[in-house]
């Protein structure tokens, strides 16, 4: 294959970025300080209508610290999606409780409200969709649900800064949202996470299990975590803030050159109202899914990722949590799902290979 590969994700960092990290080194204020608490301002402005936000080191603490704030711990059952990273599940075991795997609808991966349901207790106490490939989850059936069952949402927008549903954007339906800031996320910090909160009380509640339990030095309050977000990285992630719009709409437009051109796979399918701001762009592939990946790779140099192969309640780490589930619409998208490059870095010259390669491979039958 003498073709330059076209990677499946390509992380965007620049001069400016540079230059803002420079600068925070040259300000001997490297640790948490004015560079996060400005970052959290503007990305709470910016994404979540002005929700006060606190900035973590890494999307998982942020799930983690939001659910501990909430007052999730043992005893208590959240309802999961299993289609998707191992650290949803992990942030609702790590905080003592039990995560309730169910199934997801099988048009847009998010999770299934007459699944979510069924799954209730008496021991629910909250519901977290997961706004996967950067898709809204199905927020408004699960929002009445939630309250008509008198249980609280948080959500996981790991994937979907700047997706929305009716004009309402994510991280605005639950108690708590976390966002990813992973340097393959839409925007990136390095590395961290930002946790939107519905109020002052669980925003310092978060604050201070960021800081190990203390809002002033050496009067620790509870028992915390050390998941404080430096200035060095809250820095990028202020570059980055201004930049993810554009970034955004390339990734749509290239989305929506891919599906004009598709023909020999499913495409993705945007739900009425929703705003996909397509973290992934994700084909299924029905038969020979790894044959298809390979092909791809070694005759076309078109890098692809397969997000998830493994569902969570299969993983030996979370598989104890749901003894003999069949989740059937998970189980498939895991055996189907392929996701192609649409990153804001790809030309026309890539899409076409891209589009040409898609449908060469699959109508060869991989």
């Amino acid at each position: 294959m003498s073709k330059t590969l076209i990677p499946a994700a390509k992380p965007l960092i620049g001069r400016a970025e540079r230059k803002a990290v420079d600068r925070v080194l040259r300000s001997g204020m490297i640790a948490q300080g004015p560079e996060v608490a400005a970052f959290e301002a503007e990305f709470g402005a910016h994404f979540v209508q002005g929700r006060a936000c606190v900035a973590v080191n890494s999307g998982t603490a942020g799930q983690h610290l939001g659910q501990l704030a909430a007052g999730v711990g043992p005893g208590d059952e959240v309802i999961v999606p299993s289609f998707t990273f191992a650290a949803t599940g992990n942030s609702v075991a790590l905080t003592g409780a039990t995560p309730v795997f169910v199934d997801i609808e099988p048009e847009t991966y998010g999770l299934d409200p007459a699944a979510v349901e069924k799954a209730i207790t008496k021991k629910t106490k909250a519901i977290m969709p997961v706004h996967l490939y950067g898709h809204p989850a199905r927020m408004v059936e699960l929002e009445a649900l939630a309250q008509k069952h008198g249980l609280e949402i948080y959500e996981d927008a790991a994937q979907a800064h700047g997706a929305s549903l009716n004009g309402r954007p994510v991280g605005t339906w639950g108690r708590f949202a976390m966002f990813s800031l992973y340097p393959t996320k839409n925007m990136t910090s390095g590395e961290g996470g930002m946790v939107a909160c519905d109020t002052p009380e669980l925003v310092r509640a978060v604050k201070l299990l960021r800081n190990q339990g203390q809002e002033i030095q050496y009067h620790n309050e509870v028992v915390g975590f050390n998941a404080r977000m430096t200035d060095i990285h809250a820095a990028i992630g202020r570059v980055q803030l201004g930049r993810v719009d554009g970034w955004t709409a390339t990734r749509q437009q290239n989305a929506a050159y891919l599906s004009a051109g598709i023909t020999a796979v499913p495409t993705p399918v945007t739900a009425p109202g929703a705003v996909h701001v397509f973290h992934q762009y994700t084909v299924r592939v029905a038969d020979d899914r790894d044959g298809f990946v390979k092909a791809l790779r070694d005759e076309h140099g078109v890098g692809s990722g397969v997000y998830y192969p493994i569902p969570n309640h299969r993983l030996p780490s979370l598989a104890p949590f749901a003894p003999g589930l069949d989740l059937p619409e998970t189980e498939k998208a895991a055996r189907e799902v392929v996701s192609l490059p649409v990153h804001p870095s790809l030309s026309r010259r890539d899409l076409d290979r891209i589009v040409a390669a898609v449908n060469a491979v699959a109508g060869a039958g991989a």
